[in-house]
């Protein structure tokens, strides 16, 4: 036994010896890191260099001979056209080489001068003028043929872009002296004729009036032609939600004289669309929903939306007929007629109302609206009851800007509603309410980001405050509030200690959240605010806690666990909304 205890352990010694299992690898020195890892990637060491399990030797010095002639048509694009290359094979461990490439490039090569020049129509133009200021070689730069190739391409594009569609270079060429260490440049775009836009024509267009379709043009007929209008026309009609596809063709070998012609292929959605949908929310509880979306009504590009929503505590129908505008994409006037129901721990509303807006973008972030709204009410709050009619005109403001609209990192918005009424003009009472939301989103370093969300309001009017329905008073707490509270929880209280919501409304949300990954994140948060009748009466209510996020395609899921600040019991309580917090 002892005996063969020493022969398997001499067997174990002897392994790595007898084992012939040889291994090569690469190391380059001499250049900096920007070359070393382009070499790297370049430099592969070829499979013929081992056979079976050990290095082919008489392979591997071929490779040798040939390295410097490879690191030189690697280095040459770079503006290293006298580079010197030496290796050395080593062997570090038993059975383990090591190529070692000791490379000199020497010194790059560098423009001695640039010639770029325009001719055709467009020599003088500013925007292609600018193009030859920004071109990335400039007299006394290294060669870096990578650089020229995107400057070169930049330019041509920049030209086919701006209408120019013939636009060629008649010359284009490196001149490179090796003995003399001299890089000459020259570069003639001719630009030819520019190109305006033709008649846009359709196809499968369905029903659809070509004056409504040409809304969503972001070009018009005898404009200079751009693929960044056509990119956008084709970026509006696919958010425009009614077509399965839209393909947008310039028909260049149509052109006529300076005119180039447009085909736009479409396939219409189905016109009738019903969308069911389930969910909870904490303010809301259970809930389900049905939106149901009908198409180019009167074959005019009109639709129609109705949307019935069943609550917990909210239950609403509400139905709109949307007109576009003739001639402008961001212009519509909608008509909306619903019910609303809501019953919360303070007030149960009812409400019948019918809505005239008209809508209009100012630029890419504002929008705004006209509306008139009239609206017959009943309310339960407290111990009273009673009901009202309101003829309420009114605008909206929106100002928004973010990088993301499901999961911004960073952004802004603003929001805005001003509305009133007159007891002359088929109003109960006469009042005037502004009401406001401003919410901040800024990155800080290590994934962190910061949330600031500031809510306002407040209520001018003459009659006596509980002749105000539900609806137009001023409640606080909740998701999107001060959390910790239930939905419209907190506000003034009649004498019975029942809460009867305020003339005035101030909020403020403020969120620390730290990004784990993609897909999750977690927060911490203070809220503070309440509804109030003057600032003499304004208790601040608190509530503060933790929360957690699960990023999807709809927006995150959140989960906040708050707990109430400077009440006797200090209750904890469970928040879950969909969505960012706008």
């Amino acid at each position: 036994m002892k005996f063969q205890f020493w022969l398997i352990t001499l067997c174990f010694c002897l392994l790595p010896v007898f084992s012939g299992a040889e291994s090569l690898y690469l190391n380059i020195r001499g250049v900096d890191s920007e070359l070393q890892k382009i070499l790297e990637t370049a430099l592969v060491l070829p499979s013929t260099l081992t056979s079976g399990e050990n290095i082919n030797h008489r392979w591997l010095q071929r490779y040798q001979q040939q390295l410097p002639e490879l690191v030189g048509s690697i280095l040459e694009p770079y503006g290293y056209f006298h580079s010197h290359t030496s290796s050395l094979v080593e062997e570090i461990e038993t059975g383990e080489y090591q190529l070692n490439v000791e490379i000199n490039p020497n010194d790059p090569l560098r423009v001695t001068s640039l010639e770029l020049n325009l001719t055709g129509s467009g020599a003088d133009l500013p925007e292609l003028r600018r193009q030859l200021t920004e071109f990335p070689l400039q007299v006394s730069d290294i060669l870096r043929q990578d650089f020229y190739e995107e400057g070169k391409t930049a330019l041509l594009q920049r030209a086919v872009n701006l209408g120019y569609l013939d636009a060629h270079f008649q010359q284009h060429q490196i001149l490179v002296d090796r003995g003399k260490r001299k890089v000459d440049i020259i570069l003639k775009l001719d630009s030819g004729i520019r190109y305006r836009f033709g008649k846009t024509s359709y196809s499968g267009r369905d029903s659809y009036p070509e004056r409504f379709l040409n809304r969503y043009l972001s070009y018009r007929e005898g404009e200079y032609f751009s693929h960044d209008k056509l990119g956008q026309t084709q970026l509006n009609l696919r958010n425009a939600d009614l077509f399965r596809s839209s393909d947008i063709t310039p028909l260049t070998d149509q052109k006529e004289f300076d005119v180039v012609p447009v085909q736009i292929d479409l396939q219409p959605a189905p016109r009738h669309r019903l969308r069911p949908g389930i969910g909870y929310g904490t303010d809301t509880g259970a809930r389900g929903s049905l939106h149901y979306r009908n198409l180019n009504l009167l074959q005019r590009g009109h639709e129609l939306q109705g949307e019935l929503v069943l609550a917990e505590t909210n239950q609403s129908m509400l139905n709109t007929y949307i007109i576009p505008n003739r001639d402008r994409l961001d212009s519509q006037t909608l008509l909306h007629i619903g019910v609303d129901r809501e019953e919360t721990d303070s007030y149960l509303s009812r409400e019948l109302f019918s809505e005239v807006e008209y809508q209009r973008s100012f630029c890419k972030s504002l929008t705004g609206s006209l509306f008139v709204r009239l609206s017959q009410e009943h309310s339960r709050i407290g111990d009273e009851s009673s009901r009202s009619q309101m003829l309420l005109p009114g605008v909206r403001l929106n100002w928004r800007q973010v990088d993301d609209p499901l999961t911004p990192l960073r952004g802004i918005q603003t929001g805005l509603k001003l509305q009133g009424s007159h007891d002359a003009l088929l109003s109960d009472t006469s009042l005037l309410k502004l009401s406001g939301q401003v919410t901040a989103l800024h990155p800080l370093p290590h994934h962190f980001s910061l949330l600031l969300r500031l809510r306002g309001g407040t209520i001018w009017h003459n009659d006596p405050f509980n002749e105000l329905p539900a609806s137009l008073r001023f409640f606080a707490g909740g998701d999107r509030s001060v959390r910790g509270y239930s939905y419209q929880s907190l506000g003034p209280t009649d004498d019975q200690g029942q809460v009867v919501g305020g003339k005035h409304l101030l909020v403020a949300n403020l969120e620390l959240e730290k990004r784990l990954n993609q897909n999750w994140g977690v927060a911490i948060f203070y809220d503070i605010g309440n509804a109030f009748n003057s600032l003499s009466e304004y208790e601040l209510e608190q509530g503060a806690g933790i929360g957690v996020s699960r990023y999807t395609q709809i927006g995150p899921l959140r989960l906040d666990l708050a707990r109430q600040i400077g009440t006797a019991e200090n209750k904890y309580r469970l928040h879950l909304s969909v969505g960012f917090g706008w």
